[in-house]
């Protein structure tokens, strides 16, 4: 990875985010990173990150507000003129999310919505604006779940959007090939972070039994996920392509 080399990552002020846009930064990869609403934590995450090789510079952006994309991808391209030098995105890793916990049998339509603009419309439509910025022989990453591939109680919506945003990674693969752009899938698992209200973290239980369940002996932690997305983005990964890949210790196996 080379020093003018930019990341674009979603929701990079906290959690598994932030440990991408910390382990890009270590590498020399400035960052372009996004927040939803703590304007206070997205400065917080600037001063910490950013250093002599590389810098962090977050935008706002709700994921679910799909008709403000194409504004977006110009203040994308503003920033990387002005802060840059820049015209174009080398790395494109779409994070940002939520979770909401809920049988499948008693989720709501406006639960149902919101899953689905958040995880797979939203970074769909966002992915689509963000190409003209996006340099030929770059790299995209969909942040998704090992939840697709096994069961958790009260994660059938949010593992379904999770699915389907796999699929179309697939075809994005195919479609971006003539540029020669590569598309992969990062599916984690139980990581220690604030998602989902900090259970994986900050309930024992929770974090016990799901540590049983995984090989290692333990959960993730977001440096886990940000060490293996900035590997997955390097040069020596050029040849992965069109791929779902896990990251979870083996949980579930």
């Amino acid at each position: 990875m080379s020093r003018q080399d930019i990341a674009f990552v979603t929701g990079a002020n906290r959690g598994i985010g932030y440990s991408i846009a910390k382990h890009l930064i270590a590498s020399g990869i400035d960052v372009i990173g996004t927040y939803h609403a703590n304007e206070d934590e997205a400065k917080a995450a600037e001063a910490a990150l950013g250093g002599e090789s590389a810098k962090l510079r977050m935008l706002r952006l709700d994921i679910a507000d799909h008709a403000s994309f194409s504004a977006f991808a110009g203040q994308v391209e503003a920033l990387l003129a002005r802060e840059f030098g820049q015209q174009t995105l080398r790395y494109v890793v779409q994070n940002a999310g939520n979770i909401i916990h809920t049988r499948f049998d008693t989720a709501t339509s406006e639960q149902l919505d919101n899953q689905y603009n958040i995880h797979f419309k939203g970074p769909y439509l966002l992915t689509v604006a963000l190409l003209p910025l996006i340099a030929d022989g770059g790299r995209i990453l969909n942040i998704t779940s090992a939840a697709t591939r096994f069961y958790l109680t009260d994660h059938g919506p949010y593992s379904a959007m999770k699915a389907a945003t796999e699929v179309i990674s697939l075809y994005m693969a195919k479609e971006l090939g003539e540029r020669g752009i590569t598309v992969n899938a990062v599916a984690p698992g139980a990581v220690a972070s604030d998602f989902g209200g900090g259970l994986v973290r900050d309930d024992a239980a929770i974090n016990k039994s799901l540590a049983e369940i995984t090989p290692l002996g333990r959960v993730g932690q977001p440096d886990d996920i940000g060490a293996a997305v900035r590997a997955l983005l390097s040069d020596d990964m050029r040849w992965v392509n069109g791929q779902r890949i896990e990251i979870t210790g083996g949980q579930s196996l």
